[in-house]
């Protein structure tokens, strides 16, 4: 056979096709003619030059990106600092409140103290209202408000229990700290629905996944002919010579 013969057959094992004659004779033919090893070698080449082509060569964007980067403030910023200090300073306001010292009272008389009070209260009040309604027109903004409600809520219950107790206030005020307290229930729950949409649990997404027939118990026959396997099929350059 000439060597045309069997470079076509090379060129179809690069190809990845059927041979035209048995491989161990294109091997033996290899063997002793060096013309066809050259051919070989450059086929390859060749198909590899085709198929495999080298990455373009691109610019480092690193300095650059890292320039108009802005850098990043410190967990330490001056606003966070002095908001650490203000709310300290208001624990200590409702602390000396809470303990009967004066906080700010001093020279007022009684009926004027108290009235003030019941404003800051009424205040107080309406910025919960304000902030529930908020919550509920935009669900993200309940997870901001959730330590402030439910650390008013936890104060507010035991300062109420002491308080009755203490036979200090009427069973009517009692329960109009009900609201606050449905209120903080409520916010987690919406908290929790809307985290959970933005958020959904790799389980619970798992098990909604499942079809029906793998959830079935053991021993029941799905419904319906049985699935059958994809057939496998061979590319189409596997095709056998004529």
């Amino acid at each position: 056979m000439s060597c045309d013969v069997y470079r076509e057959a090379l060129s179809a094992r690069i190809d990845g096709e059927r041979e035209p004659i048995p491989p161990d004779v294109v091997d033996r033919h290899l063997e002793t003619c060096a013309e066809c090893r050259s051919w070989h070698s450059g086929a390859q080449v060749l198909r590899r030059a085709l198929v495999v082509r080298a990455a373009p060569e691109l610019p480092d964007l690193t300095e650059a990106i890292l320039e108009r980067i802005s850098v990043p403030r410190g967990a330490r910023s001056p606003a966070r600092i002095a908001l650490g200090v203000v709310a300290a300073a208001q624990l200590a306001l409702a602390a000396g409140q809470l303990l009967g010292v004066a906080t700010g009272f001093t020279g007022m008389p009684a009926g004027s103290m108290v009235q003030h009070l019941a404003h800051e209260s009424s205040a107080w009040n309406l910025g919960l209202g304000i902030g529930l309604f908020w919550a509920a027109l935009r669900p993200r903004a309940a997870s901001g408000q959730l330590p402030l409600f439910t650390g008013f809520v936890l104060v507010l219950t035991g300062l109420s229990v002491a308080d009755v107790a203490g036979g200090e206030i009427t069973a009517a005020r009692l329960l109009t700290h009900v609201l606050a307290v449905l209120g903080a229930v409520l916010l987690f729950a919406v908290h929790r629905r809307y985290r959970d949409r933005r958020h959904p649990n790799p389980r619970t997404a798992d098990v909604a996944a499942t079809p029906i027939d793998e959830a079935a118990p053991a021993g029941e026959a799905a419904a319906g002919p049985p699935v059958r396997a994809p057939r496998r099929r061979r590319p189409a350059g596997h095709h056998r010579a004529a």
